[in-house]
């Protein structure tokens, strides 16, 4: 899946997870969201080639127009899928594509594929922060001006990682931290496969919040180390049709 020139750059110990199953109903469209194109090709597969530069293995979680995203991946490359035929949230994508990965993968990298610019390089020093930390899991974060939309990344007095809060759920006070949540992952696969069946639907949404294995790894000793993305326009994620133009104007003017 990778071509040779390529090869020096992957990790075969780490299996990648993209989650691709949601609607998007703030795209107002009937398209399914990960199918909008970012400079002419639909958004998916810009993420799939960040991970294949990185990853010998690739899971994609489908559910919205199914079919329509499997045809379009498969077209470009090969990968594996997974389907989450009821949207029951991000944990519970990451639960349908565990028996998806091959048996060697021993660390799992978790991408959203509505962040279209995120680069294989950033992914890249993820892994190796990760596997050189000996981390159980390694969150992306980065550090905006306005964190409005996303996940608010709560940090102890000695600066570690204590949990991620979605901003559904998010006091006044909470909404005021600016490091966020990137929605990208790596994560150990014994430690994960424990942490997904531990998460519970106790929020807002009634969903099983994928975020919740950062607590579950805290309260448990485990080892949670972060790294904070170089350059937030990799981590944009696409919600709307606005942010798809905003994404679409930094693209045409680098």
């Amino acid at each position: 899946m990778v071509s040779g020139s390529d090869k020096h750059n992957v990790y075969p110990a780490v299996a990648a997870i993209v989650l691709a199953a949601g609607k998007g109903t703030r795209m107002k469209s009937e398209k399914a969201k990960v199918l909008h194109t970012v400079a002419g090709r639909p958004m998916i597969l810009h993420v799939v080639d960040a991970a294949l530069g990185v990853v010998e293995n690739v899971v994609v979680v489908v559910g919205t127009q199914a079919d329509e995203v499997k045809s379009i991946v498969l077209s470009h490359t090969t990968v594996d899928f997974a389907l989450q035929a009821e949207q029951k949230g991000t944990g519970h994508a990451v639960l349908c594509a565990m028996p998806a990965l091959p048996k060697n993968a021993e660390h799992v990298m978790i991408l959203c594929g509505d962040v279209p610019l995120i680069s294989r390089e950033t992914l890249a020093r993820l892994v190796a922060r990760h596997t050189g930390n000996g981390h159980d899991i390694t969150v992306l974060a980065a550090r905006v001006e306005n964190p409005t939309g996303y996940g608010r990344l709560k940090q102890k007095a000695d600066g570690n990682v204590a949990c991620i809060v979605e901003e559904s759920d998010a006091t006044a006070a909470e909404k005021t931290i600016t490091t966020i949540n990137t929605g990208i992952y790596i994560v150990d696969r014994p430690f994960l496969e424990t942490a997904l069946m531990q998460i519970n639907t106790n929020n807002s949404q009634s969903e099983m919040y994928l975020t919740d294995i950062v607590e579950i790894a805290v309260d448990s000793g485990r080892q949670v180390g972060l790294m904070i993305c170089r350059d937030n326009r990799e981590v944009i994620g696409i919600n709307s049709s606005k942010d798809l133009q905003s994404v679409e104007s930094l693209v045409s003017s680098q």
